[in-house]
């Protein structure tokens, strides 16, 4: 689940789910569609989170209650109450973790990365930003991972890696492109812009800015455009055009006050007293600057204070306030050192050499598990076939038994019947004997009687 900022990028019909919500029967349908109307409508009222939280509470509907309280850490970091957002990110964490939902662990890592990021805890931050990046890329999702790198190159901005920041934020407008996301893209080219600025690449970070700015006013994306506006009026004041500079800062400030987005009415009040010492009008900077430096401590991030520190110190230097100029210098150093500090930066390339290993591992595994599968199927194929042929050989030697057998029947049957003809010859050739004995005796016994007549008729004569 999205922060709110973000699930803002895709508004549904609201009037189709305000239309659904009457017709709504069950508890669980109406928290789920108060929830998208709350995300459609862009609703950064605690109150309104507040009571959905309790209601998803009340009918035991975890992930509904979990985004809402992710939600209202989202508003209460925007309106600068940092333990509270704590709080609530840490509550809907645990539901999140209870649940299995991994999605909205990752989401909710990323919220809180945030804010330990700008307090300065580079260690928490990026431990969060890792362990989110591991569930997005587990689960695919391009527009999670989009938003987990443009953080993580945020922390490199910071600590001056700006190639790699920049990388980082490159990596996360290309998958914010493949998902079109407008917003996500918006905030990118953002990132962009101050990586280019940084590197001193004005032109491309102007064109980056401009970029942005057009996508922020086609979406309504308020909050982004004060940003984008103050990172514009930053250009052009360091350009030397101070009045279309402070025509933006301005701009910047009005959007971030009507939010109540502190953090953003900070860097506002800052810039504008930066242009204003570039125009020559230290005092009235001055008053700015020193609105920042409240509202920065207010919300204790060392970034602001840092940025704060620097403008008044510029101011007391020109004002000949020395002794107030090197107390904002050593605050300068300070809140620097907690960000860019040799401990910090060791942590960073620490925890990206572990993450780069445990998705190195990851892979590996991953790509061993393929081969297994593939082995196991190349030997699943072997045994098929080995017991195709053991079936098919078996069915042979049965054939061949068979064909033996008929043979050895044939050959008995043969066998017999000659028996059965040599003893009809036998039997054939004893009766034709028989017969040719009595035709011996007959022919015998006729010659006789010949013999007989013979010697009657001699008798007769005498």
């Amino acid at each position: 689940m999205l922060s709110l900022s973000e699930l803002c990028a895709h508004e549904p019909n609201i009037d189709s789910l305000k239309s659904e919500l009457k017709k709504a029967k069950h508890d669980t349908t109406k928290i789920h569609l108060r929830f998208d109307i709350g995300v459609a409508e862009g609703n950064f009222r605690i109150a309104y989170w507040d009571s959905l939280a309790n209601d998803a509470k009340k009918a035991s509907s975890k992930k509904y209650e979990a985004g809402a309280l992710n939600n209202l850490g989202y508003i209460y970091d925007d309106l600068g109450d940092i333990p509270m957002a704590i709080e609530c990110y840490k509550k809907g964490l645990k539901i999140q973790e209870d649940i299995g939902h991994k999605i909205g662990i990752a989401t909710t890592l990323n919220n809180l990365g945030q804010i330990y990021k700008k307090q300065g805890d580079i260690s928490r931050g990026l431990e969060c930003y890792h362990r989110s990046l591991h569930l997005e890329e587990e689960q695919g999702d391009k527009g999670a991972r989009a938003v987990t790198l443009n953080n993580i190159g945020g922390i490199y901005s910071l600590q001056g890696d700006l190639l790699k920041a920049l990388d980082c934020f490159e990596k996360s407008l290309k998958l914010n492109e493949e998902t079109d996301d407008k917003k996500g893209i918006a905030q990118s080219l953002n990132n962009i812009g101050m990586a280019y600025k940084k590197l001193g690449n004005i032109d491309k970070a102007l064109e980056s800015y401009n970029r942005s700015l057009l996508i922020r006013k086609i979406v309504g994306d308020k909050r982004g455009l004060a940003f984008v506006l103050n990172n514009i009026g930053g250009i052009y004041s360091m350009q030397g055009r101070t009045q279309k500079a402070l025509d933006c800062l301005n701009m910047s400030l009005e959007i971030s006050e009507g939010l109540g987005e502190k953090r953003g009415v900070a860097q506002a009040l800052n810039s504008i007293a930066n242009t204003l010492v570039q125009k020559g009008e230290p005092q009235l900077a001055f008053s700015y600057a020193n609105r920042s430096m409240q509202m920065a401590k207010e919300l204790g991030f060392p970034e602001n204070i840092e940025n704060s520190a620097k403008i008044l110190k510029t101011i007391f230097q020109m004002q000949n306030k020395y002794k107030a100029a090197l107390e904002m210098y050593e605050l300068e150093i300070k809140m620097s050192d907690s960000i860019n500090n040799q401990e910090t930066q060791k942590i960073t390339v620490k925890k990206q050499m572990q993450y780069t290993y445990e998705k190195r591992e990851l892979q590996m595994k991953a790509d061993q598990d393929k081969k297994d599968v593939i082995s196991i199927g190349i030997l699943n194929q072997k045994e098929k076939e080995r017991n195709y042929f053991i079936a098919g050989f078996g069915l042979v030697i049965i054939l061949v038994l068979f064909i033996l057998r008929s043979y050895t029947q044939k050959q008995k049957a043969n066998a017999l019947i000659r028996l059965q003809k040599q003893m009809v010859e036998e039997k054939q050739k004893e009766i034709l004997d028989s017969i040719h004995y009595a035709k011996r005796i007959q022919n015998a016994l006729m010659m006789s009687e010949k013999n007989i007549e013979s010697v009657l008729k001699k008798l007769q004569m005498i």
